[in-house]
């Protein structure tokens, strides 16, 4: 083999095996989320580009619905990526407000956990009105008892959210996993980098 064709060989050997490397990582450790609405506002704007930690969960195995190497499942106040139960080819991200066994209820906007009201300082409300059981589940839901390797997920924008009050529970199979950390933020109303919003921690 010529000089010329040995270098060549070892650039495409590095590509490769580089390429190989982004491939694993990106499928079982960490995976880039661009935020595309404002389901998670104040926690998580529009522009808003996060890190999501995929091997916290567990790692799914290929073809399968089973996971290995869980290190903890999903818990309430999680931030969670997952596919979307109406389109698996959509991914949505929410906070976990209950785990399986909890009873959930929503009480004039007020979530109730295993009969207990949450502080949820994460929480806004743009709506002042209410809406009546019987009409919309947005600000009456439940009580409802979350089924096994369920998660009952809501948007942070309570009033703008689709979520589990409108389409009902995640299951752990389709959690791709925990957001982690802002690493990118553009906001296209002003073309401009929010700065003080790079390298946040996600809770």
């Amino acid at each position: 083999m010529t000089n010329k064709k040995k270098i060549i060989w070892e650039y495409a050997k590095a590509i490769i095996t580089a390429l190989i490397l982004a491939m694993v990582i990106r499928a079982y450790i960490i995976q880039a989320f661009k935020i595309p609405s404002g389901s998670m506002k104040p926690t998580l704007l529009v522009g808003d580009h996060i890190l999501v930690n995929k091997f916290l969960y567990g790692t799914k195995i290929p073809f399968k619905d089973k996971r290995v190497l869980m290190f903890k499942k999903p818990a309430r106040e999680d931030i969670i990526v997952f596919k979307y139960p109406g389109d698996p080819s959509k991914d949505f991200i929410k906070r976990v407000v209950a785990v399986e066994g909890d009873v959930i209820e929503v009480k004039n906007k007020i979530v109730h956990v295993n009969g207990n009201k949450v502080n949820e300082l994460y929480a806004q409300h743009t709506d002042s009105s209410m809406m009546p059981t019987g009409i919309a589940p947005r600000d009456n839901f439940g009580p409802v008892i979350v089924p096994k390797d369920k998660y009952f997920v809501m948007g942070d924008n309570r009033d703008e959210s689709n979520d589990s009050r409108f389409w009902g529970y995640v299951d752990i199979k389709d959690v791709k996993g925990k957001a982690l950390i802002l690493y990118w933020s553009w906001d296209s109303e002003k073309n401009w980098v929010r700065f003080g919003r790079i390298g946040n921690l996600i809770h």
